[in-house]
């Protein structure tokens, strides 16, 4: 993608949200789903959760996501010399009825440490502290087996992510070690990212009564200077009145799955892998266009997670425990944190 077009569709990415806000219309919905609720999800992501304070240590991110829409450029939300941009984006404008659409919009905030918090020097044997401050908008296009998303993510690393902050403010208030390398953090920089993924919902290996046992799984890709690399993945989940949705999200781009209000009571267990293979990853490589701390990452890394997701009519409850192989060259071990989504309807 030409960096201009690139540039004009990241800047349509962070004005969006403000767009649908400022526009009076109600969004044409798809036929016979005026009822579908809009969903906000709110997700928490630790590794306090096991016990460490380091590598990925903190993530927050809310989204809010639309009903079913007739079309993306129908919607009747977006400005005219929008949608020459968004009939541009490739695999979310099949014209086929008989799919589904949605936008998202998301704000969120990540954090990265080395092991040794307590230290003020430059620790050059362990990845920067950094942060990582974005607005997102996402397209969903999805059939009851298959859904395929583009994001596009605009946001700040470094001091302006105000991670420093965040952190030393959390902790201050928890009585906690305070942070003092920040000031070793990577240097300001905008961040671009273009995501693409697609999901497919497999058949159930199980069924019975409301009982299932079945699996998603998923290929995609990211370009940008904050991340570039290619990942894919599958997730098993086995339990009761299991959702219409593509399994179970963490705080990673185009990696939204949760939609629909269930309309019953459920629950389920689960397990999964995503790899990728990294191509650039400024949480370790440093800044792009300034000199900066950085280390030596891995090209390959895999997160394990397992966990449990609750259900009733307007609200989900997820828990997910995840296990990250090693990221940079000298990390000593894997690295773990929990997560906690709270989707709700309206």
């Amino acid at each position: 993608m030409p960096l201009a077009r690139f540039g004009q569709l990241a800047f349509f990415s962070l004005l969006s949200p403000c767009l649908f806000l400022i526009v009076p219309a109600t969004p044409s919905l798809a036929a016979g789903e005026e009822k579908l609720p809009w969903a906000v999800n709110v997700y928490f992501e630790n590794d306090l959760f096991t016990g460490t304070d380091s590598n990925y240590t903190n993530g927050v991110k809310i989204s809010l996501i639309s009903p079913d829409l007739l079309s993306f450029v129908e919607s009747g939300k977006l400005p005219d010399w929008s949608l020459e941009y968004i009939y541009r984006l490739p695999f979310i404008n099949d014209p086929n009825p008989a799919l589904k659409r949605k936008v998202e919009f998301s704000l969120g905030q990540n954090m990265y440490s080395p092991a040794d918090i307590s230290r003020s020097d430059l620790i050059i044997d362990d990845r920067p502290y950094a942060g990582w401050t974005y607005f997102a908008t996402a397209f969903h296009t999805k059939s009851s087996g298959r859904m395929d998303t583009i994001e596009l993510q605009l946001g700040m690393v470094g001091p302006e992510s105000f991670a420093d902050e965040t952190q030393t403010a959390v902790h201050d208030l928890r009585d906690l070690q305070r942070p003092n390398g920040w000031e070793h953090q990577l240097k300001n920089e905008p961040g671009l990212a273009a995501i693409y993924e697609r999901k497919w919902r497999l058949a159930p290996f199980f069924s019975r009564d409301t009982f299932a046992i079945g699996a998603v799984t998923h290929l995609g890709c990211s370009l940008g200077n904050v991340a570039t690399y290619a990942n894919t993945g599958f997730e098993t989940r086995l339990g009761w009145n299991l959702p219409a949705d593509f399994g179970v999200s963490l705080i990673r781009p185009a990696g939204n799955t949760s939609f629909s209000a269930c309309q019953q009571q459920g629950g389920y267990f689960f397990a999964g892998v995503n790899g990728r293979a990294v191509l650039r990853d400024i949480f370790l490589d440093g800044n792009t266009f300034a000199d900066s701390h950085s280390i030596g990452k891995k090209p390959f890394v895999a997160d394990l997670a397992g966990g449990a997701a609750f259900y009733f009519k307007q609200v989900k409850l997820t828990w997910t425990q995840v296990l990250r192989t090693k990221e940079f060259d000298g990390q000593p071990d894997n690295h773990s944190f929990g997560s906690l989504t709270l989707s709700f309807f309206f």
